[in-house]
């Protein structure tokens, strides 16, 4: 896992949850739109900048069945896919 900070959403980006768990993220600004399973669903409630990756990968085994032990790496790439499309970062903390 890396220390890079607590993940955060983009608050510009809207989540429209669909009845089967699933849903959609929609960027206004980009007009991009982005999938995610329910687990992507999970963790993005998560991406509030109070909780580290540490900690959503211990709320995802506390509450899902069947977590793979490479979890930690799947979760930092998802991360990472979303940052690189703009739909989330890292809280900034001043000094």
């Amino acid at each position: 896992m890396s220390h890079r900070g607590k993940p955060i959403v983009n608050p510009q980006v809207i989540l429209r949850e669909e009845f089967d768990d699933w849903a959609i993220l929609f960027d206004p600004v980009s007009c991009m739109g982005y999938g995610l399973n329910p687990v992507g669903v999970f963790i993005w409630k998560r991406l509030d900048g109070r909780h580290s990756e540490e900690e959503i990968l211990l709320d995802l085994k506390s509450h899902c069945e069947n977590v793979p032990g490479d979890a930690g790496i799947h979760l930092v790439e998802f991360i990472d896919d979303l940052v690189r499309r703009g739909l989330a970062g890292y809280e900034v903390t001043l000094t």
